[in-house]
């Protein structure tokens, strides 16, 4: 057996393909009655012929998960029938129903479309579902002769509301909404009508920034307009007060476009213009991630909280947010009884990737799946919270990974800085096994020390915090970085003359600036990353809007230099000496292809060492087996020979990767 950077060749190669080929839980759902959760399984890659699972477990874990059925492709959220005696589904673009206690899956729709989102109605006879219009005979005939030109804003495929009568199989459109495309609903919680979100267009740029409330009576299909919401208005959640109804919904905080996600609040009247959103969350030191209607109650939210997760509970007599429970790491994917009293999330720990967990909104969660059980008999390398303080005496955290079987003592170590995206988003104290650029579990295996950073325009810390990333794109954020890689090398932790860092999307665009501003690193990786931001607002999915409150301008406020120019990784392309590997997927709407071409032709006039590598059929994110197989080695192999092939745990490695 020839060893390779540390790890055993087939180790290594166990450890990838175990990485990509695992199966993670998705969309956990707790029936109405609160008994049991419902939840999807399929592989973390996309494989040639994808499959999913449905399961279905006992929410107090007193029984192990049962599989309700599986099937091609990726099943869609599941949702509850009111009586909790079967589910909902989409698969292969269309609703279907089994029965929870034995039965065949039915399907209940085959529209030509598809449908988008379903929610079973109170009265049990009717679905409301999302679905475009079917292709009329002008459609046919163009896509028969080929005659598919478009021209933008004509022909949009605007996504309807329609009704679904279980009995007759009938889908009803509610006409009302007009040219709306419509995103989410939620039906209040005595059973009356639905809270509608909608953009003007299908397109993020536009739609996005244009959202409308609506209630609509499911009986009649008559629309009541509330007026616009905030920007990027989502998960509407009934309540009601001493004033009657109201609907509160997440967006981000206003009136920026940078700046983290707050819960927004309006009362409905029963006739006329909505009053006035108030902000739930101003003030607060947490972030909103995700909120859920509670059908006998207010709702519940999840918050970001440093390196945790915390849920609270609206207290409808003062209007805040109170803290219910707490836990370590990333909490997401909450999902309520009608009571209030059974909640159901996706959760892990340091050291484990999330499964399912039930319980009480205060109480200790059960593990209610267990997808993953070969993981545990990986040794993985120890995770440190870290917490540091910026030159300018701002609090920071982040995480610290190292080699399994090593300590601090044991450095100084070869250190790869991986950069979050966003740059609205977090490192928590979670598994690092996600991959979104190669996890820092994998690194930490092939024996480096790993920094996962959480510079300011993050989450977790407050609005505040987070808005510090409007308009200064590359600055205190690139700092914040810096100082934690310092920090670690005055610890010993780190080799300074063997530092590599990387990243993803925003992180991309870190990496790809963190070579433009020093040479100190010996390797970089940019994924899917920004070289011009003034060509990202003119091509990118999240237009100008979006991309000029990270960098300050587009460039069509007249003659530059623009403040984005002074931001923009290419503006300092002369001066990197850096070795970069450049990865995009071609068919990314998100960060168009372009942005890594233009960087990679830079390099190659500045005469700079640069592989540059593109994922055919790949869009932001990398999702096919193949691809993701050659991102995991690519990078290591990347680092290993700009860093030196770092050591690591001598201990021997059996043919499967494990350590005795």
């Amino acid at each position: 057996m020839t060893e390779v950077t540390g790890l055993t060749e087939m180790g290594s190669t166990w450890l990838a393909e175990s990485i990509v080929d695992s199966v993670a839980p998705r969309f956990p759902v707790v029936s109405p009655d609160g008994r049991a959760v419902a939840y999807a399984a399929s592989t973390i890659s996309v494989r040639e012929r994808p499959a999913s699972t449905l399961w279905l477990a006992a929410a107090d874990g007193s029984a192990p998960s049962r599989r309700l059925i599986d099937g091609p492709g990726r099943y869609g959220a599941p949702r509850w029938a009111p009586d909790s005696a079967s589910l909902f589904f989409t698969a292969a673009g269309q609703l279907h129903r089994i029965p929870v206690e034995g039965g065949e899956a039915e399907a209940l729709t085959s529209w030509q479309s598809g449908i988008a989102g379903q929610l079973p109605l109170a009265d049990g006879r009717t679905v409301a579902v999302i679905a475009e219009d079917e292709p009329d005979a002008e459609a046919e005939r163009r896509e028969a002769e080929g005659d598919d030109a478009e021209v933008w804003g004509e022909r949009m495929p605007f996504a309807r509301l329609r009704l679904l009568d279980l009995g007759s199989g009938e889908l009803r459109l509610v006409a009302g909404l007009g040219d709306r495309h419509v995103v989410q609903m939620a039906q209040r919680p005595d059973g009356g009508p639905l809270a509608v979100v909608s953009w003007s267009s299908p397109d993020i740029d536009p739609g996005l920034s244009e959202v409308e409330l609506h209630v609509v009576d499911p009986v009649t299909g008559a629309v009541h307009d509330l007026g616009p919401a905030g920007l990027d208005a989502r998960s509407p959640a009934w309540w009601t007060a001493d004033d009657g109804w109201h609907l509160a919904y997440l967006t981000t905080t206003p009136p920026g476009t940078v700046g983290g996600r707050a819960v927004l609040d309006v009362a409905v009247p029963e006739a006329g213009s909505a009053g006035e959103h108030r902000n739930l969350t101003a003030d607060m030191a947490v972030c909103p991630t995700e909120l859920v209607q509670a059908a006998d109650g207010p709702p519940l939210a999840l918050f970001a909280d440093g390196l945790d997760t915390a849920l609270f509970r609206l207290d409808p007599r003062d209007r805040r947010f109170r803290r219910v429970s707490g836990r370590q790491g990333i909490v997401h994917a909450l999902s309520v009884s009608a009571s209030g009293g059974t909640i159901a999330v996706l959760a892990g720990t340091a050291h484990e990737p999330k499964d399912v967990h039930a319980g009480s909104p205060g109480g200790v969660l059960a593990r209610v799946s267990d997808t993953r059980p070969q993981l545990r008999d990986i040794v993985w390398g120890s995770q440190e919270r870290l917490s540091y303080k910026a030159s300018d005496g701002l609090a920071l955290d982040g995480l610290l990974l190292l080699p399994p079987g090593r300590s601090r003592a044991d450095g100084p170590f070869p250190l790869i800085t991986i950069v979050h995206g966003g740059p609205y988003a977090r490192y928590a104290d979670e598994f690092q096994f996600h991959i979104d650029l190669p996890p820092g579990q994998w690194f930490a295996a092939a024996g480096y020390a790993v920094l996962l950073p959480n510079p300011r325009g993050g989450e977790g810390h407050g609005h505040p915090f987070a808005a510090t990333a409007a308009g200064a794109a590359g600055g205190a954020e690139w700092t914040d970085i810096t100082e934690g890689i310092d920090l670690l090398v005055t610890e010993g932790v780190a080799d300074p003359d063997r530092l590599g860092i990387a990243g993803w999307s925003h992180g991309g665009y870190m990496a790809a600036w963190a070579v433009g501003q020093t040479d100190r690193f010996k390797a970089a990786v940019m994924g899917a990353g920004i070289s011009d931001w003034g060509m990202l607002a003119a091509t990118g999915e999240w237009g100008p809007a979006n991309e000029a409150g990270v960098s300050g301008s587009v460039g069509w406020e007249g003659p530059g230099p623009h403040p984005h120019d002074r931001v923009s990784p290419i503006s300092f392309a002369s001066r990197i000496r850096t070795p970069v590997l450049i990865l995009h997927g071609e068919n990314d709407t998100n960060v168009p292809i372009g942005q890594a071409v233009l960087f990679h032709r830079a390099l190659r006039h500045f005469g700079v060492e640069h592989e540059f590598v593109t994922y055919p059929r790949e869009g932001h994110m990398i999702g096919e087996r193949a691809h993701l197989l050659d991102l995991l080695r690519r990078t290591r192999a990347w680092f290993d020979r700009l860093l030196g092939s770092p050591g690591q745990d001598e201990r021997p490695v059996d043919g499967d990767g494990r350590r005795a």
